[in-house]
C-alpha cells in the first residue's frame, strides 16, 4: 500500500464503517482491514491518519486500530511469517514517541500502550535509544510531554512487578535505573516544589498531581524487585514528602495521588531494611489515624461509582485492577504495617472499629457508612495472606472472625428487604467471600440461602457479589479433595438457585454479567444430575442468550462460561440418557449455523468444541447433518486462524472416530483435503503436534484401502520435515506415529515402506531415531503405543532376525526396557524455543479450551494390551518358540546385566520362559 492521499481516504472510509452499530456494515469493514493489515506501509498510513486527519473520531479510531494491530502482529513468532516488514518496524520506532507526545491525551494513551507492547519485545536490545529519548524529554518543562513520558514509562516498566526474578530481569532493571533513577528523583523534588508554588491554582495542581501519581507508580515498579541501593540515599526524603502529602486537607484527598502515595508507603513498610522508619510509636499512630482511617471512609465518589458505574466498581473491588482505589491502598498499608507491627496496629484500630459500630447502632439509616468503614478495617486487619482462588489463607489471630460474622454480618443479610442498605449487603457478601476458609462450614451453609436470595437485589454490585460468593463457595475443597459443599446439601435449593441465577441475567445492567454466568457453570458442575429436570428450560435460555450475544460478542469471559455451561448441560444429561444428544443438536444447530455463516470469529472455536462433544456422544455413526458440514471444515481459510486449529483438529478426529467408513465411502474425494490439512500443520513448529493428532486418527480409524495410495507420500513429507527442522516435540510425535502405524499395519509393513523410500532406511531410523530418542516420549498412552510398536518390530519383523538389521535387535530391546524403567529424558536443546498457541498475542488468535468439552484420553491399544511389560515377555516367548535358541543367545551376548535382570522379571511375571 502506497503512502498516498487516495489510500488515506480509503482507510478513513473503512475506519468510519467499523464504528457503525449495524453488523452488516461493520463486519465487512473489519474484514477489509484484516485483509490489508499484512501490507507494507499499512501501519504508517494509520499513524499518518491519526496525525493529520481533521476528524477527531478518525484520529481516535486510527490510534485504537494501530494499537490493536501492534498487539496482534509485533511479536515475531518462530516458524511463522514476520507480519510487519522491517522497514515499517524501523519507521514506527523512529516516529512513535514524538507523535505520542504531540497528540491529545486520549490518543496519547493508545500510542503509549503501543510503545509498551513494542518495548516488551524490543527493549532494550532492539530499541536501545528509547530510554535516552524519554529521559531527555524531562527537561522540556512541558507537563503534557512529561506526563506522556511518565505514562509510557509506567506501561513499559509495570511488568517488573509481576515477573519472576532472574539475572536477565535484574540486568534490565539496572540498565533502566542507571538512566532513570536520578532524573526521576529530581523530577519528583521539582514537582513537589511546584505544588507549593501553585498551591492556589487548581488547574495547575491537577496536572502536577497527575505527574506525582505516575512518578509514584514508576517508583513502585522500579522498587518492586528489591534493588534498594538505587533509592536508599533518598528514601527518607521520599517518605517525608509522601507523608506530608497524605496529611493535607480534603481537597487533595479527592485525587488518585492519594492511593499511589499510600501504595508507596505500603511497599516501603514491609521491606526489612526500611523497618526503622516506622518503629516510632508516634509515626505509627500518625499513619493509622491520619492516613489509614480517613481513607477507609466510603466517600461520595465511591457511592457514585457503586450506583452508576457498577462494572468499574466491581472490577476495582474484586479484581484489584491497576487503577487502585484509596481504600485498597489503605488496606494494603494496614497489611504492610502488620507484617512487623501487628500487635500495636491491631490495638490502635480495635478502638476505631468499636466506636464506628457504636455510631452505626445509634442511627443505622444515617450512620451506615461508619459500619461500612468498620467492616473494611476489620477485613484489612485480619487479612495476612490472600489469593484470588482461596480467599484469605492466613488470618490475624488477634481478630475473632466468626464472632464478627455472626454478630455484625449475618443480621444485615437476614434482613427481609434485599434492596435495603446495598453497600452493607455488598460488604457482608464480600466478607463471606474473603473469609470463607476461616468461617465454620455450618455458618457457610446458613449463608447459602441468604446469598441465593440476594441474587434478586436491584443493585448490580449486590447481585454480582452474591453470584461470585456462591461460585467461590461451590469450588471450596474439603477432605479427599471433594467439594466442601455437597450436591446433597444443595438439594433443597436447586430450583430457587437456578431460577434466581437466570433471573439475575435479566436485571438491568447484568445481561452479560460474567460473574453470574460463571456461577451458573459452577452450579451445574456441583449439582450434576440434580439439574436434569430443569435442562429443557436451561438450554432454551442459554441458546437464546448465545444467539443474542453472537450479534456483537464483547465479553470474552461471559462467553466462555456460557459455552462451558452448555457443555455441562450436554455432558450431564447425555451421561444419564445418551439418546438426549439429538435434542441438544436440535436446540443448538440453528444458532451454530448462523455463527458459522456470519463468521463470528470469537465463537467459532467454541462451536467446534461443542460440536466435537456432541458428535462423540454418537455411537459408531455420523448423522447426515454433520456429513453435510464435513467438506467445509477442510477449507484453507478456516485453518489460517491459529485459534481454530486445536478445536478443528479435535472435530476432525471425532469425525474419524465415529464415521471413518462413511468418510471412506461417501466422501473419499475429501481424503486429499484431509491430508492437505495434515501437510499444512506438519510444516509448522507451533502446530506440528496437531498435525500428528490428525494423522494418528487417520491411521487408526480409516479403512486401510482408503489411504494406501497416500501412505508413502505421508512418510516422505515427515522425513523432509525431519531433515529440514528437527525438534524434540516433532521427534516425540514422530515416534508415537511410526509405532502406531506399526501396530495398525504390522512391523513388516513399516520396514517395507521405509526401505521403499530409500534402501536401508529402516535401519537408519532404528539406529538414529528410535533407539537414541525413545526415552524422550512422555505420556502414559504414548509410551504404551511405543512399547507395543517396538515389541512388534522385535518379534514380528523377520528382517530383524536374519539381515544386517539383526545387529540392532538387542540395542532396540535395551531401549525398550529403558523406556519402561528409566526416568523420562525431558532435556530440550538450548536452541529450541516453542511458542504455545495460548501465548500468541491478541485475543482473536487465542484458543480458549473449554474444560467441560474436554476429550477423554483414548488408548488405541487398550483392548489389545493391558500390561506392555507382560506383552513383551509373551511376544519374546512366542518368537523363541519359532526360533529356538536364537533369542537367549542374543540376550546373553549383548544385553547389559541390569536390563537382563528387568527382562527376567517380566518373564517371571508372565509365567513364560525363552526357548
Amino acid at each position: 500500500m502506497e503512502l498516498s492521499d487516495d489510500n488515506l481516504q480509503i482507510l478513513t472510509e473503512y475506519l468510519k464503517k467499523t464504528l457503525d452499530p449495524d453488523p452488516a456494515i461493520r463486519r465487512p469493514a473489519e474484514k477489509f482491514l484484516e485483509s490489508v493489515e499484512g501490507s507494507q506501509n499499512y501501519p504508517l498510513l494509520l499513524l499518518t491518519l491519526l496525525e493529520k486527519s481533521q476528524e477527531n473520531v478518525i484520529k481516535v479510531c486510527a490510534s485504537v486500530t494501530f494499537k490493536n494491530y501492534i498487539k496482534r502482529n509485533w511479536r515475531i513468532v518462530e516458524d511463522e511469517l514476520n507480519k510487519i516488514c522491517e522497514s515499517d518496524r524501523i519507521a514506527i520506532k523512529a516516529n512513535i514517541v514524538p507523535l505520542m507526545l504531540s497528540s491529545p491525551e486520549q490518543i496519547q494513551k493508545q500510542l503509549s500502550d503501543a510503545i509498551s507492547i513494542i518495548g516488551r519485545e524490543d527493549f532494550p536490545q532492539k530499541w536501545p535509544d528509547l530510554l535516552t529519548e524519554m529521559v531527555n524529554r524531562f527537561q522540556s518543562g512541558d507537563f503534557h510531554v512529561i506526563n506522556g513520558i511518565l505514562r509510557t514509562a509506567h506501561s513499559l516498566f509495570k511488568r517488573y512487578r509481576h515477573e519472576f526474578k532472574s539475572n536477565e530481569l535484574w540486568a534490565e532493571i539496572k540498565l533502566v535505573l542507571d538512566a532513570f533513577a536520578l532524573p526521576l528523583t529530581n523530577l519528583f523534588k521539582a514537582t513537589i516544589e511546584l505544588c507549593s508554588t501553585h498551591a492556589n491554582d487548581a488547574s495547575a495542581l491537577k496536572v502536577l498531581f497527575s505527574s506525582l501519581i505516575l512518578i509514584a507508580k514508576l517508583f513502585y515498579s522500579l522498587n518492586f524487585q528489591d534493588l534498594p541501593e538505587f533509592f536508599e540515599d533518598n528514601m527518607e526524603t521520599w517518605m517525608t514528602n509522601f507523608h506530608s502529602l497524605l496529611t493535607l486537607d480534603n481537597k487533595l484527598l479527592q485525587t488518585d495521588l492519594v492511593s499511589n502515595a499510600i501504595q508507596f508507603l505500603a511497599s516501603v513498610c514491609e521491606r526489612p531494611h526500611y523497618k526503622h522508619l516506622f518503629e516510632d510509636q508516634n509515626t505509627l499512630t500518625s499513619i493509622c489515624e491520619k492516613v489509614i482511617v480517613p481513607n477507609m471512609e466510603f466517600r461520595a465518589a465511591d457511592e457514585e461509582a457503586f450506583e452508576d458505574n457498577s462494572e468499574e466498581y466491581i472490577r476495582r473491588d474484586l479484581e484489584g485492577s491497576d487503577i487502585d482505589t484509596r481504600r485498597r491502598a489503605a488496606c494494603d498499608l494496614v497489611r504492610g504495617l502488620c507484617k512487623f507491627f501487628e500487635g500495636p496496629v491491631t490495638g490502635i484500630f480495635s478502638g476505631y472499629v468499636n466506636s464506628m459500630l457504636q455510631e452505626y447502632a445509634k442511627n443505622p439509616s444515617v450512620n451506615w457508612k461508619h459500619k461500612d468503614a468498620a467492616i473494611y478495617l476489620v477485613t484489612s486487619l485480619a487479612s495476612k495472606a490472600q489469593t484470588q482462588k482461596h480467599g484469605i489463607t492466613q488470618a490475624n489471630e488477634l481478630v475473632n472472625l466468626t464472632e464478627f460474622f455472626v454478630t455484625h454480618i449475618q443480621p444485615d443479610l437476614k434482613s427481609a428487604n434485599v434492596n435495603e442498605f446495598p453497600v452493607l449487603k455488598a460488604d457482608g457478601i464480600k466478607y463471606i467471600m474473603i473469609f470463607r476458609n476461616q468461617v465454620p462450614k455450618e455458618q457457610l451453609l446458613v449463608s447459602i440461602p441468604l446469598l441465593i436470595n440476594h441474587l434478586q437485589a436491584e443493585s448490580i454490585v449486590v447481585h454480582t457479589y452474591a453470584a461470585h460468593a456462591l461460585e467461590r463457595l461451590f469450588t471450596m475443597r474439603g477432605t479427599n479433595n471433594t467439594t466442601l459443599i455437597t450436591a446433597a446439601e444443595m438439594a433443597p435449593f436447586v430450583e430457587v438457585l437456578l431460577t434466581n441465577l437466570f433471573k439475575a441475567l435479566t436485571l438491568p445492567g447484568s445481561s452479560e454479567n460474567e460473574y453470574i454466568m460463571k456461577a451458573i457453570m459452577r452450579s451445574f458442575s456441583l449439582l450434576q444430575e440434580s439439574i436434569i429436570p430443569y435442562i429443557p428450560s436451561v438450554i432454551t435460555q442459554l441458546t437464546q442468550k448465545l444467539l443474542a450475544v453472537s450479534k456483537n460478542p464483547s465479553k470474552p469471559h461471559f462467553n466462555h462460561y456460557m459455552f462451558e455451561s452448555i457443555c455441562l448441560s450436554i455432558r450431564i444429561t447425555c451421561k444419564a440418557n445418551p439418546d438426549a444428544v439429538g435434542s441438544f443438536e436440535e436446540a443448538l444447530f440453528m444458532v451454530f449455523t448462523e455463527i458459522l455463516q456470519n463468521d463470528v470469529q470469537e465463537f467459532i472455536p467454541y462451536v467446534f468444541q461443542v460440536m466435537s462433544l456432541l458428535l462423540e456422544m454418537h455411537k459408531n455413526e455420523i448423522p447426515s447433518s454433520y456429513m453435510a458440514l464435513f467438506p467445509h471444515l477442510l477449507q484453507p481459510v478456516l485453518w489460517e486462524r491459529t485459534g481454530n486449529i486445536p478445536p478443528l483438529v479435535r472435530l476432525l478426529q471425532a469425525y474419524l472416530e465415529r464415521g471413518a467408513n462413511t468418510i471412506a465411502s461417501a466422501a473419499a474425494d475429501k481424503i486429499p483435503g484431509l491430508l492437505g490439512v495434515f501437510q499444512k500443520l506438519i510444516a509448522s513448529k507451533a502446530n506440528d503436534h496437531q498435525g500428528f493428532y490428525l494423522l494418528n486418527s487417520i491411521i487408526e480409524h480409516m479403512p486401510p484401502g482408503s489411504v494406501d495410495q497416500y501412505r508413502k507420500q505421508i512418510f516422505i513429507l515427515l522425513f523432509q520435515r525431519l531433515q529440514n527442522s528437527k525438534t524434540t516435540k516433532f521427534i516425540k510425535s514422530f515416534l508415537v506415529f511410526i509405532n502406531l502405524y506399526c501396530i495398525k499395519y504390522g512391523a513388516l509393513a513399516l520396514q517395507e515402506i521405509f526401505d521403499s523410500i530409500q534402501p536401508k532406511m529402516f535401519g537408519m531410523v532404528l539406529e538414529k531415531i528410535i533407539i537414541p530418542e525413545i526415552q524422550k516420549v512422555s505420556g502414559q498412552v504414548e509410551k504404551k503405543i511405543c512399547a507395543v510398536g517396538i515389541t512388534k518390530i522385535l518379534t514380528e519383523c523377520p528382517p530383524m532376525m536374519d539381515t544386517e538389521y539383526t545387529k540392532l535387535w538387542t540395542p532396540l530391546l535395551q531401549a525398550l526396557i529403558g523406556l519402561f524403567e528409566l526416568p523420562e529424558d525431558d532435556t530440550i536443546p538450548d536452541e529450541e524455543h516453542f511458542i504455545d498457541i495460548e501465548d500468541t498475542p491478541g485475543y482473536q488468535t487465542a484458543f480458549s479450551q473449554l474444560a467441560f468439552a474436554g476429550k477423554k484420553e483414548h488408548d488405541p491399544v487398550g483392548q489389545m494390551v493391558n500390561n506392555p511389560r507382560i506383552h513383551l515377555a509373551q511376544s519374546l516367548h512366542k518368537l523363541s518358540t519359532a526360533c529356538p535358541g536364537r533369542v537367549p543367545s542374543m540376550l546373553s551376548t549383548s544385553l547389559n546385566a541390569e536390563a537382563l535382570q528387568y527382562l527376567q522379571g517380566y518373564l517371571q511375571a508372565a509365567s513364560v520362559t525363552l526357548l
